[in-house]
This record gives structure tokens, C-alpha cells and sequence, in this order.
């Protein structure tokens, strides 16, 4: 399972949107005791819970992260505890130390025992100088802490990687969509919360203009993706801990209109407020084909995928809920 270290998988931050189905999917790979999820304050989802090891720590304690990995003889860590965009504008001292500490911590104790990391970047490490489309080798200065973190992280990932000889590796993550878990405070947030108002039967504000076009991406597909990198030979990785990752763009408006044309009479009203300047720093759309060349990855869900399996998954649950 792994190259170094111990045996067995970590993931930080799993109770988080991307952590909760990172972990389940890791435990179809792998033996379910062999994949341990870390979390901080948040509950873990009774599926993760329930469903295999679990550790309580905090990326931020360098002492006690490195006692959870010692004693769970961990090998991998996908490092997913972070604060986001949204939240990280509203205290960025708290976002620069949890980002920039934590992920020093995870990559110090991988140089010490030999350990893979996964740690993912983001759209938010572009800004509004970069084209429309931005390329892999675009310039990056970001606009928010969340995203000079994330700028910041891949620098000190490929530093580790080139001077200390840690395998790390990254995907600048899109906004990703997924029914498992609430929207955790991200810009891209809205494209999760409009479909919980649609189930419900209500109206949904949207915090974003209607225009608004930015790069998204099921969260299957980033699961698969993440999976994939970390199982890719070595020699193949160009930029390993900086991938652009791409699946779909589309506007607030054009979401809103497929959503209506499944969910009958369902409406948004547009209210932009604070996130609406930071989803204007970023590119519409993200050119993964270095990705794609280098070790395959191809996305499987569209926008019309993407909307009958979110709105079937959460009108599911919202059943069971009621029940």
C-alpha cells in the first residue's frame, strides 16, 4: 500500500466535504482497518465512524499529530484539514495557521518517517490576472489567504519533494459538488446548498450573481482523481503536487436552470454579497490537459449528470430523514 513508513492510510480532516467520501472510498481499496480518519472538533459521519479506526487530533499539534501516526504505523496521509475560502476571509490569521502550520507539520513528520502525502491545492490559488482558461503554467497571485495558502503549499510540497525527497502530490481542486455532506464553507459553495433548498421545496439566494461561471466538478470525479494520482508511477508526474484538475464550467443562472427543469417551479434570487468578489478572481474554466497527458485523468459527470444524481441522492435521504 505504501513506499515507506507504515502500512496504513490517514486521512486529516475527515469530516470534511472532500474527507467523508475520501475515507469510504479508501476503505473499498484497502482493508477498512487499515484506513484511519482524523478529525478535530467536527463529528465524523456515522458512516465514517462506524466503519472503521478514527483518531481525534490536530494538524497544528506537530506532538500529537506525530503520536496518532505513530501509533496507527501510518504510511500515507492525505492531508485534507484546511480552512476555506469563505471562512478563511473572515479570520485569516486562524486560515494562514491552520493551512500553512498544519501542512508544515504533515511534511516535516513525512521527511522524518518516510511517509506519501496527498495534499490538495485549489482554483483559489488563481487570481484575476490569469486568463479566462488558465493554464497549468499560469502566474498565481490570489486575491484571498486561502489562496496565498494554497500558493504557498505547493511551493513547500514540491520544496519537500525536490530538496527532501518526500512523495507528495496535489490537485488544484475545482468546486466540487456532492450530496454526502453540507456545504463547508467555500465559494463554490452555493453549487451544493441550491440543491438541499430544491429538495426541500424552497427557494434558494444565491450569494453569487447569476453570470457567475466557474470551474466545477463532481465529487466522484474528484475522488477517482485523487485515487489516481496517488497511484501513479512516479516517472510519469511533471508537476506533481500542482496538477490542474477540470471536469465542468457553467454559470449560477445555468445550474439554476437544470435544477428547474427536473424540479419543476423551483426558483433563485440572486443576492451577491463578500464571495462574489472572490469567485470574480477566479478563471471560468481550468485547462487540465497536463493532467490528462500525464497519468489519464478524464472526468465522467456533466452538468445534467451531475444535477440527476445530486438531486436523487439527496431526495433519498431527505425520505429517510422524514420516515
Amino acid at each position: 500500500m505504501t513506499s515507506g513508513g507504515g502500512q496504513r492510510v490517514l486521512v486529516t480532516g475527515a469530516a470534511g466535504q472532500i474527507g467523508t467520501e475520501l475515507v469510504l472510498a479508501l476503505r473499498e481499496k484497502y482493508p477498512a482497518e487499515d484506513v484511519v480518519a482524523m478529525y478535530r472538533s467536527t463529528p465524523l459521519a456515522p458512516e465514517v465512524a462506524d466503519g472503521g479506526p478514527s483518531a481525534v487530533g490536530d494538524v497544528t499539534d506537530a506532538e500529537g499529530f506525530a503520536r496518532i501516526v505513530e501509533e496507527h504505523d501510518i504510511g500515507t496521509v492525505y492531508h485534507l484539514a484546511a480552512i476555506l475560502s469563505a471562512t478563511g476571509e473572515s479570520n485569516p490569521v486562524v486560515c494562514f495557521d491552520v493551512n500553512m502550520g498544519g501542512l508544515l507539520n504533515v511534511l516535516e513528520l513525512a521527511r522524518e518517517r518516510d511517509l506519501r502525502v496527498f495534499s490538495p491545492s485549489s482554483i483559489a490559488v488563481f487570481g484575476p490576472d490569469v486568463p479566462s482558461e488558465a493554464p497549468q503554467d499560469s502566474v498565481l497571485h490570489p486575491t484571498t489567504m486561502y489562496g496565498m495558502t494554497k500558493v504557498a503549499g505547493e511551493l513547500l510540497a514540491d520544496y519537500y519533494a525536490q530538496a527532501q525527497g518526500v512523495d507528495v502530490r496535489g490537485l488544484r481542486y475545482p468546486g466540487l459538488i456532492s450530496w454526502r455532506t453540507p456545504p463547508g464553507g467555500g465559494t463554490t459553495d452555493y453549487a451544493v446548498a441550491i440543491f438541499h433548498s430544491a429538495v426541500q421545496g424552497q427557494p434558494y439566494t444565491c450569494f453569487v450573481r447569476a453570470d457567475t461561471r466557474l470551474p466545477m466538478m463532481y465529487m466522484d470525479d474528484a475522488i477517482r482523481a485523487t485515487l489516481d494520482i496517488m497511484d501513479a508511477p512516479a516517472e510519469r508526474l511533471t508537476c506533481p503536487a500542482s496538477y490542474n484538475l477540470a471536469a465542468v464550467s457553467f454559470r449560477a443562472d445555468e445550474l439554476a436552470a437544470e435544477i428547474a427543469s427536473r424540479v419543476p417551479g423551483f426558483e433563485v434570487h440572486y443576492v451577491p454579497d463578500q464571495r462574489q468578489a472572490i469567485a470574480d478572481s477566479w478563471p471560468d474554466a481550468v485547462v487540465d490537459t497536463v493532467a490528462r497527458d500525464d497519468w489519464g485523468w478524464e472526468h465522467e459527470f456533466g452538468l445534467e449528470e451531475i444535477v440527476a444524481d445530486m438531486l436523487e441522492n439527496l431526495s433519498r435521504e431527505q425520505q429517510l430523514e422524514t420516515a
